[in-house]
């Protein structure tokens, strides 16, 4: 598993004192202000949040200690930021979507499935794609379909409804 996450990427310069406008690609914007610190990909460069606040649904209005001009923070235009995860609190039984994609998933008599290549947000519950040999197919992630997804193996073990992957 990765130890950082993808979680924004600036798109533009917000104001005169090096505020940007970033994507977040967390559940909420919110999330963004919760954290301290973000990481470049590999963790080599660390951005100290100075203020994080939401701007919409999908997007948040970041100051990171340093950028104080227009200039700066238009020199971080197009940058990913990541999130280290250790900084980041799930809930038990819950996963990263990064973790999710490409695990194997198989059925709890362990007959192979196809690989978890997408996670879809629907409102009422998440959508999970699992492509075999070029087909997808779709499966809620709800209890009595996901018995359990297993980072650390990367397996997915699922119940599919009757006929689902016929």
């Amino acid at each position: 598993m990765k130890k950082y996450l993808e979680i924004a990427k600036i798109v533009s310069v917000h104001g005169v004192h090096g505020e940007m406008n970033a994507q977040a690609w967390c559940d909420s914007p919110k999330q963004l202000g919760k954290l301290k610190k973000l990481y470049s990909a590999d963790g080599s460069r660390e951005y100290i949040l100075i203020s994080a606040r939401p701007k919409g649904e999908s997007m948040a209005i970041l100051k990171i200690k340093g950028v104080d001009t227009p200039e700066a923070a238009q020199a971080l235009r197009n940058t990913v930021l990541y999130a280290d995860r250790a900084d980041i609190p799930l809930p038990e039984g819950s996963n990263f979507i990064a973790d999710l994609i490409g695990m194997s998933c198989v059925t709890v008599e362990g007959e192979p499935l196809g690989t978890v290549t997408d996670v879809l947000a629907t409102g009422a519950n998440d959508v999970y794609e699992i492509t075999r040999e070029g087909k997808k197919y779709y499966i809620p992630a709800i209890p009595s379909v996901v018995v359990r997804a297993d980072a650390e193996a990367g397996i997915m073990t699922v119940s599919p409804m009757k006929g689902l992957f016929d």
